[in-house]
């Protein structure tokens, strides 16, 4: 071999050498990193439901009797009180009825009279007294049914309500059953929502599924209803079909804001009482499961799973996996990997809260 090749093998030795000590040296260079101890403390998850917004009552008001509708005395989205007057259909031809079975009533009670001295005198037997006195209340009774549909002929509000369009005008001619507009009672609504099985579960076993459990309303443009709800009913049984229960809060309506139909989320507080929490981008995932990466003694990093109980703005709340002592890396979760070791810079509670409202890396 010459000499000018040995030269040759001699300056590519060295630069392979060269290059393997420094991609050594990049392999063993320890980053400095995040670190933090998971945060115990009182936490509250606001839980959300679609929910359907109906009237306390909400009714069909529907002509009873047949005839020509002569006079409204209310109007669309009139508040109306209990026991006012709303329609009024043309009465002529059952005040005339009421005439007719009053004159009869008082025939047969003439006759009932004529009777009764007769039977007083022996000159009748009881018997017959007894046929004219049952004839004669059934007279009565045709007087009354007749009064009935006259008063039919008034339609007056059977509670205080806000008045819905109206279906009929003066002048209409009605069938009997017709129908003439709704009115729905506002001043307390119901809103239903549906709440899925294991939810329910957990709110059972806690004390959230029961009478007077307190709720709040967020309405459709995002605003929170300014007053408080309260679940009063929960539905017997599951729809199988969903999975789910149907539940039952009542909110007081005093400025009537809330309107049948309406929708909204029903919001739920679920507290998490002396919970360990950790920053969302402390985690990662593997086939579906939860990890994180804990230090030990000697800096090193472990991959431990966690169980998530429930997801916050920006943070978990576990269930098991962690420790109050552990140490768990906050940041490079990219960079790492199992079993390196790294130089921590210790985070304290308040910098740990702070670095909870950045989204995940």
């Amino acid at each position: 071999m010459s000499k000018k090749t040995l030269v040759t093998v001699g300056i590519v030795a060295a630069m392979l050498g060269g290059c393997g000590h420094q991609e050594h040296g990049v392999r063993h260079t320890t980053l400095q990193l995040d670190v933090a101890h998971p945060i115990r403390q009182n936490t509250t998850l606001v839980k959300e439901y679609v929910s359907q917004i109906r009237a306390i009552q909400h009714i069909e008001v529907r002509a009873m009797e047949k005839g020509y509708l002569q006079s409204t005395f209310v109007d669309e989205g009139q508040t109306v009180e209990q026991g006012a007057l709303m329609f009024k259909i043309t009465p002529t031809v059952y005040e005339a009825e009421l005439r007719k079975a009053q004159a009869e009533a008082q025939a047969v009670y003439m006759e009932y009279k004529n009777t009764k001295s007769l039977v007083e005198q022996n000159i009748v037997s009881p018997n017959e007294l007894a046929v004219i006195e049952a004839e004669y209340q059934k007279a009565q009774a045709e007087v009354e049914l007749a009064k009935a549909h006259l008063a039919f002929t008034d339609i007056k509000a059977p509670f205080t309500g806000k008045m819905d369009r109206l279906e009929a005008r003066t002048g209409s001619l009605l069938d009997e059953g017709e129908l003439l507009t709704t009115l729905a009672d506002l001043s307390q609504m119901w809103v239903y929502f549906n709440v899925p099985e294991s939810e329910y579960l957990n709110y059972a076993q806690s004390g959230k599924a029961t009478q007077g459990t307190k709720v709040r309303l967020k309405l459709a443009n995002g605003t929170v209803y300014p007053h408080e709800g309260v679940i009063d009913t929960i539905e017997a049984d599951f729809d199988n079909h969903t999975g789910t229960i149907e539940m039952r809060a009542s909110f007081p309506n005093p400025e009537q804001l809330l309107r049948h139909g309406q929708t909204g989320n029903v919001l739920v507080d679920v507290d998490f009482p002396n919970s360990l929490i950790i920053p969302q981008k402390a985690t990662f995932e593997i086939l579906d499961q939860s990890y994180v990466y804990v230090l030990d003694k000697e800096n090193k990093l472990a991959t431990r799973h966690i169980e998530i109980a429930a997801e916050l703005p920006h943070m978990y709340v576990l269930s098991e996996g962690l420790k109050d002592d552990d140490i768990v890396l906050l940041e490079g979760l990219r960079r790492v990997s199992n079993g390196q070791q790294i130089e921590p810079d210790m985070l304290s509670a308040s910098d740990t809260l702070a670095e909870m409202s950045l989204h995940a890396e």
